[in-house]
Protein backbone atom coordinates (compact mmCIF):
# COMPACT_ATOMS: atom_id res chain seq x y z
CA UNK A 1 0.00 0.00 0.00
CA UNK A 2 3.18 2.36 0.80
CA UNK A 3 4.27 1.85 -2.36
CA UNK A 4 1.45 2.29 -4.30
CA UNK A 5 1.28 5.62 -2.77
CA UNK A 6 4.36 6.68 -3.32
CA UNK A 7 4.10 6.09 -6.68
CA UNK A 8 1.00 7.90 -6.46
CA UNK A 9 2.40 10.55 -5.16
CA UNK A 10 5.69 10.61 -7.34
CA UNK A 11 2.99 10.83 -10.56
CA UNK A 12 1.33 13.78 -9.39
CA UNK A 13 4.76 15.78 -8.71
CA UNK A 14 5.49 14.97 -11.73
CA UNK A 15 2.63 15.67 -13.57
CA UNK A 16 2.50 19.02 -11.22
CA UNK A 17 5.75 19.97 -12.02
CA UNK A 18 6.27 23.19 -14.63
CA UNK A 19 7.72 22.14 -17.58
CA UNK A 20 10.91 23.34 -18.61
CA UNK A 21 11.10 25.95 -21.32
CA UNK A 22 11.40 25.59 -25.04
CA UNK A 23 14.75 27.34 -24.73
CA UNK A 24 16.70 25.15 -21.81
CA UNK A 25 16.14 21.86 -23.69
CA UNK A 26 17.82 23.51 -27.06
CA UNK A 27 20.08 22.78 -28.83
CA UNK A 28 19.19 19.27 -29.10
CA UNK A 29 21.89 18.40 -31.61
CA UNK A 30 24.62 20.73 -33.28
CA UNK A 31 23.76 23.92 -35.47
CA UNK A 32 24.12 24.70 -38.08
CA UNK A 33 25.60 28.12 -39.06
CA UNK A 34 25.64 28.61 -43.14
CA UNK A 35 27.86 31.48 -44.06
CA UNK A 36 27.06 31.99 -47.85
CA UNK A 37 30.34 32.89 -48.71
CA UNK A 38 33.91 31.01 -49.05
CA UNK A 39 36.45 30.74 -46.70
CA UNK A 40 38.46 33.98 -45.89
CA UNK A 41 36.41 36.85 -45.69
CA UNK A 42 34.63 38.59 -43.41
CA UNK A 43 31.47 36.89 -42.71
CA UNK A 44 33.32 33.61 -42.64
CA UNK A 45 36.11 34.98 -40.26
CA UNK A 46 33.16 36.50 -38.17
CA UNK A 47 31.48 33.31 -38.00
CA UNK A 48 34.46 31.30 -36.92
CA UNK A 49 35.29 34.05 -34.08
CA UNK A 50 31.97 33.44 -32.75
CA UNK A 51 31.48 29.96 -33.25
CA UNK A 52 33.85 28.58 -30.62
CA UNK A 53 32.36 30.28 -27.26
CA UNK A 54 29.09 29.96 -28.34
CA UNK A 55 29.51 26.19 -28.66
CA UNK A 56 30.67 26.09 -25.22
CA UNK A 57 27.99 28.50 -24.10
CA UNK A 58 25.25 26.60 -25.93
CA UNK A 59 26.67 22.84 -25.09
CA UNK A 60 26.63 21.88 -28.76
CA UNK A 61 29.09 22.24 -31.34
CA UNK A 62 28.13 25.51 -33.70
CA UNK A 63 29.39 24.09 -37.36
CA UNK A 64 29.97 26.89 -39.51
CA UNK A 65 28.76 25.62 -43.46
CA UNK A 66 30.15 27.57 -46.10
CA UNK A 67 27.71 27.91 -48.75
CA UNK A 68 28.89 30.32 -51.40
CA UNK A 69 27.19 31.48 -54.83
CA UNK A 70 25.05 34.25 -56.27
CA UNK A 71 26.73 37.24 -53.96
CA UNK A 72 25.28 35.22 -50.74
CA UNK A 73 21.55 34.74 -51.92
CA UNK A 74 22.15 30.76 -51.97
CA UNK A 75 23.48 29.81 -48.60
CA UNK A 76 21.04 32.41 -47.42
CA UNK A 77 17.72 30.52 -49.23
CA UNK A 78 19.03 27.54 -47.52
CA UNK A 79 18.43 28.68 -43.90
CA UNK A 80 15.49 30.78 -45.25
CA UNK A 81 13.91 27.54 -46.29
CA UNK A 82 15.31 25.39 -43.52
CA UNK A 83 13.09 24.02 -40.16
CA UNK A 84 12.64 26.76 -37.99
CA UNK A 85 13.27 24.78 -34.51
CA UNK A 86 17.12 27.21 -33.98
CA UNK A 87 19.93 24.32 -35.35
CA UNK A 88 20.12 26.07 -38.84
CA UNK A 89 20.90 30.20 -38.70
CA UNK A 90 22.84 32.06 -41.41
CA UNK A 91 25.60 34.63 -40.84
CA UNK A 92 25.30 37.65 -43.19
CA UNK A 93 26.65 40.57 -44.41
CA UNK A 94 25.52 43.82 -45.63
CA UNK A 95 25.60 41.86 -48.75
CA UNK A 96 22.31 40.39 -48.04
CA UNK A 97 20.18 43.71 -49.03
CA UNK A 98 22.11 44.18 -51.96
CA UNK A 99 21.56 39.98 -53.37
CA UNK A 100 17.54 41.21 -52.25
CA UNK A 101 17.45 44.11 -53.84
CA UNK A 102 19.02 42.50 -57.39
CA UNK A 103 17.46 39.66 -57.66
CA UNK A 104 14.01 38.16 -56.91
CA UNK A 105 13.92 35.98 -54.07
CA UNK A 106 11.50 32.82 -53.15
CA UNK A 107 10.98 34.38 -49.93
CA UNK A 108 10.48 37.90 -48.02
CA UNK A 109 14.05 38.72 -47.32
CA UNK A 110 13.06 41.84 -45.22
CA UNK A 111 9.48 39.76 -43.68
CA UNK A 112 9.89 36.41 -44.58
CA UNK A 113 12.90 35.94 -41.91
CA UNK A 114 13.42 36.18 -38.07
CA UNK A 115 16.24 38.63 -37.18
CA UNK A 116 18.24 37.26 -34.29
CA UNK A 117 21.19 39.72 -33.67
CA UNK A 118 23.42 42.53 -35.13
CA UNK A 119 27.00 41.55 -34.91
CA UNK A 120 28.70 44.89 -35.64
CA UNK A 121 29.21 47.71 -38.33
CA UNK A 122 32.26 48.37 -40.37
CA UNK A 123 33.04 49.88 -43.37
CA UNK A 124 34.46 48.55 -46.90
CA UNK A 125 37.93 49.93 -47.98
CA UNK A 126 39.05 50.50 -51.22
CA UNK A 127 42.21 49.12 -51.83
CA UNK A 128 44.25 48.91 -55.32
CA UNK A 129 47.25 46.81 -56.31
CA UNK A 130 50.43 48.91 -55.98
CA UNK A 131 51.20 48.18 -59.85
CA UNK A 132 48.11 50.88 -59.95
CA UNK A 133 49.50 54.83 -60.11
CA UNK A 134 46.43 56.22 -58.23
CA UNK A 135 47.37 57.36 -54.80
CA UNK A 136 44.00 58.73 -53.92
CA UNK A 137 40.30 58.38 -54.55
CA UNK A 138 40.43 61.19 -57.29
CA UNK A 139 43.29 59.77 -58.65
CA UNK A 140 41.95 56.47 -59.31
CA UNK A 141 38.66 58.47 -60.97
CA UNK A 142 41.16 60.09 -62.85
CA UNK A 143 43.44 56.69 -63.73
CA UNK A 144 39.56 55.01 -64.81
CA UNK A 145 38.80 57.83 -67.00
CA UNK A 146 41.82 57.95 -68.67
CA UNK A 147 41.82 54.47 -69.34
CA UNK A 148 38.22 53.46 -69.81
CA UNK A 149 37.20 49.69 -69.50
CA UNK A 150 41.04 49.11 -68.58
CA UNK A 151 40.53 48.23 -65.12
CA UNK A 152 38.86 45.79 -63.37
CA UNK A 153 37.68 45.30 -59.90
CA UNK A 154 36.96 42.15 -58.07
CA UNK A 155 33.84 41.27 -55.97
CA UNK A 156 32.29 38.64 -53.72
CA UNK A 157 29.86 37.80 -56.01
CA UNK A 158 27.28 39.56 -58.62
CA UNK A 159 24.61 41.48 -56.32
CA UNK A 160 26.83 41.91 -53.41
CA UNK A 161 27.22 45.00 -51.66
CA UNK A 162 30.92 45.42 -53.13
CA UNK A 163 29.44 44.73 -56.51
CA UNK A 164 26.75 47.57 -56.13
CA UNK A 165 28.99 49.93 -54.03
CA UNK A 166 31.79 49.79 -57.63
CA UNK A 167 28.25 50.66 -59.32
CA UNK A 168 26.97 53.32 -56.88
CA UNK A 169 30.38 54.58 -57.52
CA UNK A 170 30.44 54.18 -60.91
CA UNK A 171 26.64 55.87 -61.50
CA UNK A 172 28.53 59.44 -59.30
CA UNK A 173 31.51 59.85 -61.22
CA UNK A 174 31.15 58.61 -64.86
CA UNK A 175 34.15 55.94 -64.97
CA UNK A 176 34.43 52.69 -67.11
CA UNK A 177 35.53 49.72 -64.88
CA UNK A 178 35.07 46.31 -65.35
CA UNK A 179 33.12 43.79 -63.13
CA UNK A 180 34.79 39.98 -62.15
CA UNK A 181 32.74 38.21 -59.71
CA UNK A 182 34.31 35.86 -56.91
CA UNK A 183 32.62 33.78 -54.16
CA UNK A 184 34.06 35.79 -51.22
CA UNK A 185 36.14 38.07 -49.84
CA UNK A 186 39.12 36.28 -49.49
CA UNK A 187 39.21 34.71 -53.23
CA UNK A 188 38.50 38.36 -54.30
CA UNK A 189 40.98 40.04 -52.32
CA UNK A 190 43.66 37.59 -53.74
CA UNK A 191 42.88 38.54 -57.17
CA UNK A 192 43.70 41.57 -56.56
CA UNK A 193 46.60 41.15 -54.66
CA UNK A 194 48.06 38.23 -57.46
CA UNK A 195 47.07 41.67 -60.15
CA UNK A 196 44.26 39.75 -61.78
CA UNK A 197 41.81 42.71 -61.04
CA UNK A 198 43.31 45.92 -60.38
CA UNK A 199 40.42 47.29 -57.24
CA UNK A 200 38.05 46.07 -54.74
CA UNK A 201 36.15 47.47 -52.01
CA UNK A 202 35.83 44.74 -49.42
CA UNK A 203 35.13 44.58 -45.70
CA UNK A 204 37.99 46.28 -43.25
CA UNK A 205 38.27 42.88 -41.62
CA UNK A 206 40.00 40.42 -44.17
CA UNK A 207 41.89 43.65 -45.97
CA UNK A 208 43.86 44.58 -43.06
CA UNK A 209 46.28 42.07 -43.22
CA UNK A 210 47.15 42.70 -46.63
CA UNK A 211 47.45 46.09 -46.52
CA UNK A 212 49.89 45.91 -43.42
CA UNK A 213 51.94 43.58 -44.93
CA UNK A 214 52.09 46.02 -48.10
CA UNK A 215 50.30 43.45 -50.76
CA UNK A 216 47.29 46.03 -51.04
CA UNK A 217 47.56 49.80 -51.21
CA UNK A 218 44.14 51.33 -49.20
CA UNK A 219 43.05 54.49 -50.79
CA UNK A 220 39.96 55.07 -48.96
CA UNK A 221 36.57 54.29 -46.66
CA UNK A 222 33.04 54.09 -47.60
CA UNK A 223 31.59 54.94 -44.08
CA UNK A 224 30.59 58.92 -43.13
CA UNK A 225 33.11 59.40 -40.65
CA UNK A 226 37.06 58.06 -40.49
CA UNK A 227 37.27 54.38 -38.75
CA UNK A 228 38.94 53.63 -36.00
CA UNK A 229 41.28 51.20 -37.84
CA UNK A 230 42.58 53.27 -40.01
CA UNK A 231 41.76 57.12 -38.79
CA UNK A 232 44.57 57.85 -41.71
CA UNK A 233 42.17 57.24 -44.83
CA UNK A 234 40.01 59.77 -46.22
CA UNK A 235 36.15 59.00 -46.66
CA UNK A 236 35.38 58.15 -50.52
CA UNK A 237 32.87 61.00 -49.82
CA UNK A 238 34.85 63.73 -49.34
CA UNK A 239 35.72 62.98 -52.90
CA UNK A 240 32.65 61.43 -54.33
CA UNK A 241 29.85 63.71 -52.84
CA UNK A 242 26.71 61.16 -51.76
CA UNK A 243 28.79 57.97 -51.89
CA UNK A 244 28.24 55.97 -48.81
CA UNK A 245 28.62 52.37 -47.50
CA UNK A 246 28.32 51.10 -43.85
CA UNK A 247 28.96 47.29 -44.38
CA UNK A 248 27.36 44.89 -41.13
CA UNK A 249 27.38 41.76 -40.09
CA UNK A 250 24.12 39.73 -38.67
CA UNK A 251 22.74 36.28 -38.03
CA UNK A 252 19.10 35.11 -38.91
CA UNK A 253 17.16 32.37 -38.83
CA UNK A 254 13.79 31.08 -40.69
CA UNK A 255 11.06 32.62 -40.14
CA UNK A 256 8.59 30.73 -37.01
CA UNK A 257 11.74 30.43 -34.98
CA UNK A 258 10.62 29.76 -30.97
CA UNK A 259 11.14 33.39 -29.45
CA UNK A 260 13.14 32.01 -26.31
CA UNK A 261 15.60 29.74 -28.79
CA UNK A 262 16.16 33.41 -30.50
CA UNK A 263 16.35 35.29 -27.42
CA UNK A 264 18.97 32.68 -25.90
CA UNK A 265 21.01 33.14 -29.29
CA UNK A 266 20.84 37.28 -28.78
CA UNK A 267 21.79 37.13 -25.75
CA UNK A 268 25.08 34.44 -26.09
CA UNK A 269 26.46 36.36 -29.28
CA UNK A 270 26.20 39.59 -26.89
CA UNK A 271 27.90 38.14 -24.20
CA UNK A 272 30.74 37.09 -26.34
CA UNK A 273 31.06 40.42 -28.44
CA UNK A 274 31.00 42.38 -25.08
CA UNK A 275 33.72 40.52 -23.29
CA UNK A 276 37.40 42.71 -22.94
CA UNK A 277 39.08 40.47 -25.66
CA UNK A 278 36.16 40.25 -28.51
CA UNK A 279 36.08 44.14 -28.06
CA UNK A 280 39.62 44.80 -28.56
CA UNK A 281 39.59 42.39 -31.22
CA UNK A 282 36.91 44.18 -33.19
CA UNK A 283 38.15 47.31 -32.58
CA UNK A 284 41.59 46.50 -34.07
CA UNK A 285 39.59 45.14 -36.81
CA UNK A 286 37.62 47.99 -37.99
CA UNK A 287 34.45 46.54 -36.46
CA UNK A 288 31.81 48.39 -34.47
CA UNK A 289 29.87 45.87 -31.40
CA UNK A 290 26.98 44.90 -32.06
CA UNK A 291 24.21 43.48 -30.12
CA UNK A 292 20.63 45.05 -28.69
CA UNK A 293 17.33 43.17 -29.70
CA UNK A 294 17.08 41.72 -33.00
CA UNK A 295 15.06 44.91 -34.56
CA UNK A 296 18.21 46.90 -34.65
CA UNK A 297 19.15 43.80 -37.39
CA UNK A 298 15.93 44.35 -39.11
CA UNK A 299 16.15 47.94 -39.21
CA UNK A 300 19.38 47.61 -41.05
CA UNK A 301 18.12 45.12 -43.73
CA UNK A 302 15.30 47.12 -44.75
CA UNK A 303 17.23 50.39 -45.16
CA UNK A 304 19.70 48.80 -47.17
CA UNK A 305 17.26 46.71 -49.30
CA UNK A 306 15.13 50.09 -50.20
CA UNK A 307 18.50 51.70 -51.05
CA UNK A 308 19.46 49.03 -53.28
CA UNK A 309 16.57 48.73 -54.90
CA UNK A 310 16.85 52.30 -55.90
CA UNK A 311 20.86 52.42 -57.09
CA UNK A 312 19.90 48.66 -59.15
CA UNK A 313 17.06 51.07 -60.81
CA UNK A 314 19.09 53.84 -61.24
CA UNK A 315 21.78 51.92 -62.66
CA UNK A 316 19.62 49.73 -64.81
CA UNK A 317 21.70 47.24 -63.48
CA UNK A 318 21.15 43.42 -64.80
Amino acid sequence: MKTVLSLAAALLVSVAAPQAPAAEKYPTRPVRLIVPFAPGGGTDIMSRILAGPVSASLGQTVVVDNRPGAGGALGAELAAKAEPDGHTLVMVSSSYAASAAYRKLPYDPVNGIQPVVLIGTTGLVMVVHPSVPAKSVRGLIDHAKANPGKLNYATVGTGSVTHLAHEQLRLLTGINIVHIPYKGGGPALAAVVAGEAQLTMISMVPTLPHVKAGRLRPLGVTTPKPMRAMPELPRIGDTVPGFEVIHWYGIWGPKGMPKDVVARWNREVAKVLFTDEMKTRTSREGLEAGGGPPEELHKLIRRDVEKWRRVVKEGNIR
